[in-house]
């Protein structure tokens, strides 16, 4: 089969390379961005940097900074009409994967019209938007190298996994001394992230060898320095291995398909508010036990990577050593249970069979080893409410 491979036009990686920034905007012809930030990076005075490194490249850009945790369809209004005030020729998504999401989904609708539900999956879009611009400050969701993006419906509380080459980014600015202030819960939560993309990308149905050589390289990566990055945010060797091997795990998925953590943990955001990559964690240790018997070998593959089995270990031993060493980083991390995040029983339970429903729809279990039945996906989600 032919392998059909999507990646941005091209990168800026290493410290410092946020500094670039103008002359990426330049190098592409484009004059009247819109920065796309949050109130937090506005806060610090990042976003202040951005502008003024854009403004002495000879560039005129506006600043949107209602970028909310898990964007939704009435986030984006404020958005669109500035990027349609502004005139803009461009969006550069700055900071983690909401801002990222945000500027991909205001690049669509700003060029093209139309309301958000109508790009969600099974439809893929490829038509008219403004170019994006990528600059993360998070190591983990990966969406600069993604061609998707993720905004919940306002009116139905449905997250929407919208994919398609337009969602792409353009060129990417990957400065891991971006990250230096990131907190640990924040740390732990994205790097479980990036390390769900590198398994999923793996064990997915849609694998092909470009991606799997991506994939075994992030799950390495993260295997030798989450613990570190978590433990000491002032680990320029962890932060800067972690950075790339985000995107590396981005590049993988975007190129192959996540399966069914990332169906089951959508609707968890979307209806109790749990930042995506924590809704991962809390689900990867359960859903691996769970799929490793489709893919024996592949999950052998990516305990060996991580450093969960030697060399030497069989197959049926190392997928197995994963689970164990997967339950082992949560709880080292301190990931939450649904209950011990402050969940209620009831609400949860009384939302499982339309989550369930939510996950199904997105197609991403599909892609899983073991496919699961609707009826299995309520099981897990009950499991995982108290248990790791």
């Amino acid at each position: 089969m032919t392998a059909h491979l999507s990646l941005p036009r091209f990168a800026r990686i290493g410290a410092g390379a946020v500094d670039e920034i103008g002359s990426v905007v330049d190098e592409l012809g484009l004059q009247r961005p819109v920065l796309v930030t949050d109130s937090y990076l506005t806060g610090t005075g990042a976003a202040d940097r951005i502008m003024s490194l854009l403004r002495s490249a000879g560039k005129e850009p506006a600043l949107f900074s209602g970028t909310v945790p898990d964007p939704t369809t009435d986030s984006l209004e404020e958005g669109l009409r500035i990027v349609a005030e502004h005139n803009a020729d461009s969006v550069i998504g700055f900071g983690g994967g909401s801002p990222m999401d945000t500027a991909k989904a205001l690049a669509v609708l700003s060029a093209n019209g139309g309301e958000m539900r109508s790009y969600k999956a099974p439809h893929v879009y490829t038509g008219k938007a403004l170019p994006i611009i990528a600059v993360p400050t998070t190591a983990g969701s990966g969406s600069e190298a993604t061609q998707f993006t993720v905004i919940s419906d306002s009116a139905s509380d449905e997250k929407m996994l919208c994919p398609g080459l337009s969602f792409l980014p353009i060129a990417a600015i990957v400065d891991f001394e971006l990250t230096m202030s990131m907190p640990p819960r924040l740390t732990a939560d994205t790097g479980i992230d990036a390390l769900t993309h590198a398994i999923e990308a793996y064990v997915s149905k849609k694998a092909q060898p470009f991606t799997d050589g991506l994939a075994l390289s992030a799950i390495r990566t993260i295997g030798k320095h989450i613990g570190t990055a978590y433990a000491d945010g002032e680990d320029r060797t962890a932060r800067e291995a972690m950075m790339v091997a985000s995107m590396q795990a981005g590049m993988a998925f975007s190129n192959s398909s996540v399966a069914l953590v990332h169906g089951m943990s959508r609707p968890i955001g979307a209806h109790f508010h749990v930042a995506h990559g924590l809704s991962n964690a809390m689900l990867l240790p359960a859903i691996t036990a769970f799929s490793v018997n489709g893919a024996e070998s592949r999950y052998a593959d990516c305990a060996r990577a991580f450093g969960a089995a030697p060399e030497s270990a069989g197959d049926s031993v190392a997928a197995q050593f994963l689970v164990e060493t997967l339950s082992t980083l949560c709880h080292d991390l301190k990931v939450p249970t649904p209950l011990a995040y402050g969940i209620d029983r009831d609400a949860w339970d009384g939302l499982i069979p339309l989550m369930a429903e939510q996950a199904l729809a997105s197609g991403s279990p599909g892609n899983n080893p073991v496919v699961p039945t609707a009826g299995q996906i309520e099981t897990l989600y009950s499991e995982v409410f108290s248990q790791r």
